[in-house]
């Protein structure tokens, strides 16, 4: 199995009157849509634990909890740190059957849940008013539980994405391009706007209790010391819901919709987002979407969708991660049509950004195409080599041997060298 090396996020560079938006929007709204009316957070020293109560806890949990604190220390400023034996910490981390996590919250891969001390205590707990976002006045415990039976990569996964929210935004946003704050799923590990975010959180001039407008009054300050590079701000509000969109979406991407429900609701989602832009990011991913649900029935339909989501990517300096996403369905198309130099490119250009941000399982399935393009050509020792590579990453981003058999075999499919017989 392979693994990434620890690497800082470099930091975006954006206006510091986006920065405040985004912050306010992040911050003062559920994901359910609730409004929050007080900003909360931790105080003093932030202690990190994981329970092995209900399941094994998965091996490769310690390694990547620790980098990932390492780097809220010295990215996001956060003094946070293992808690100690005997101590009891305020963010508990409990690895559960991800059947047992689909039982109570069937949409989520994992979740946190505050004020409650483990799973026993959260299933007695649930529909207990303490343990909701919304009546939290400080955050000073907190549980997350994630799925001990999946790959590492989505145990990973869920530590980024479940710690920043037990420590600061509350809320999910479409909108957003450089962030793990964002539903589409394209970053896994947490980007260098999410740490300006949450280093934003934590500064000293913001603190439990206060509304909505106070902390607006106070965030061009703090963002002058986070962001110092982004320039002055003036009046801040929250950004403009998008609420047809985002229902037609979630529909599109939740896999137990029926699949001509998801297809509608797909078309439904690229026809509102042409009205937030051409160069929208919520335009991309609607086609991104609908090529998806697309591939099996209608590959040059699906073509066109990933062509026109590649497009919009392209065209922003903040969207190479979401291009490289697009670039592995083109390459795989190309592989598909015997066009192994244009697949190569397209992997090529892809890999740097893919490692960088360090999601294993699409660098292992641009390895595999490329493998396969390389074998087509006659190459066979240098496609066997990565084909080798592209496993190690694999064991990473998808776990088990059935499901690396599984995605080796699609991609194996697609070849002209495999369809006409050649063994792989």
């Amino acid at each position: 199995m392979k693994t990434f090396a620890p690497s800082p996020a470099s930091r975006p560079q954006l206006p510091n009157t986006d920065l405040a938006r985004d912050f306010l929007e992040l911050t003062f709204v559920l994901e359910n849509g609730t409004e929050m009316d007080r900003f909360t957070r931790f105080e003093g020293t932030v202690t990190v634990g994981v329970s092995g109560e209900s399941g094994a806890v998965p091996p490769s949990l310690d390694g990547d909890l620790d980098r990932l604190l390492t780097r809220l220390r010295s990215e996001a400023g956060i003094d946070i740190r293992r808690a100690r034996p005997g101590e009891i910490p305020s963010i508990v981390i409990e690895p559960v059957k991800r059947s047992s996590i689909q039982r109570v919250a069937p949409s989520a891969a994992c979740f946190v849940r505050p004020n409650v001390a483990g799973w026993d205590d959260y299933k007695r707990r649930r529909n207990d008013p303490t343990t909701y976002w919304n009546t939290l006045r400080a955050r000073e415990r907190m549980a997350i539980f994630l799925p001990n039976d999946v790959s590492p990569q989505e145990v990973r996964d869920c530590l980024h994405e479940e710690i920043a929210q037990a420590l600061g935004p509350v809320n999910d946003v479409y909108r957003l391009s450089q962030s793990i704050f964002n539903d589409d799923n394209f970053h896994t590990v947490l980007t260098g706007y999410d740490m300006m975010i949450l280093r934003a959180y934590y500064d000293p001039a913001l603190r439990n209790g206060m509304s909505e407008g106070e902390v607006a009054r106070r965030l061009p300050a703090v963002l002058s010391r986070v962001n110092p590079g982004g320039g002055p701000i003036g009046a801040v509000k929250r950004g403009g819901l998008s609420e047809d969109w985002d229902r037609a979406i979630d529909t599109a991407t939740t896999p137990r919709s029926p699949r001509a429900k998801r297809l509608r609701a797909a078309n439904d989602a690229v026809a509102l987002a042409r009205g937030f832009g051409q160069s929208d990011t919520r335009l991309a991913f609607s086609h991104y979407v609908l090529g998806r649900l697309l591939l099996s029935e209608s590959p040059d339909k699906a073509l066109a969708a990933f062509i026109a989501a590649g497009r919009i990517y392209q065209r922003r300096p903040d969207t190479s991660v979401q291009e490289a996403h697009v670039a592995m369905q083109m390459a795989a198309f190309q592989l598909s049509l015997g066009r192994a130099d244009t697949a190569i490119g397209l992997v090529d250009q892809s890999l740097p950004v893919v490692r960088r941000s360090e999601h294993a399982a699409l660098l292992s399935l641009l390895l595999m195409v490329k493998a396969e393009a390389l074998m087509l050509k006659g190459d066979t020792a240098d496609g066997e080599r990565l084909k080798t590579e592209a496993l190690g990453w694999a064991r990473y981003g998808f776990g088990s041997a059935s499901e690396i058999a599984a995605r080796t075999a699609e991609i194996e499919a697609i070849s002209p060298r495999t369809r006409k017989g050649d063994p792989a």
